[in-house]
């Protein structure tokens, strides 16, 4: 008996035994954000942050709704492509439509002390 080549992918074994991978991990975070951030300094300087050492309003700090305690993010202010590099460890901001609040410092880097609030893309480092 002879088998062409129709038959043999018509009648062939089907694989059933390959299965897709299941991923049961939750999607991995965007590599980069935008929005609007703001600046903490004076009134919150040595008050207790959320990972439990005190804000230094000196630092390169930011908060972060979301994004681990202790991650390192690249903040860009896209007003005028001036970026620093700032740890999260804080929790916030807690205003509506702002994604990012970082320390006096970084304001002043990021050169919107006088806006008090900029648009800002932040990218994990």
């Amino acid at each position: 008996m002879t088998i062409d080549a129709g038959d043999a992918m018509a009648h062939g074994p089907r694989h059933s035994n390959v299965r897709p991978a299941k991923h049961n991990h939750p999607a991995p975070p965007a590599t980069a954000m935008e929005g609007y951030a703001s600046f903490y300094g004076q009134e919150h300087h040595g008050s207790q942050t959320a990972s439990g050492e005190r804000f230094n309003m000196h630092a390169m700090t930011a908060a972060h709704r979301t994004l681990p305690i202790g991650t390192w993010v690249k903040v860009t202010n896209l007003l005028n492509g001036k970026s620093v590099v700032v740890r999260i460890n804080d929790r916030g901001p807690f205003v509506r439509g702002r994604i990012l609040d970082v320390s006096r410092n970084a304001a002043v880097e990021l050169d919107f002390i006088a806006r008090g609030v900029t648009r800002v893309r932040i990218e994990r480092v």
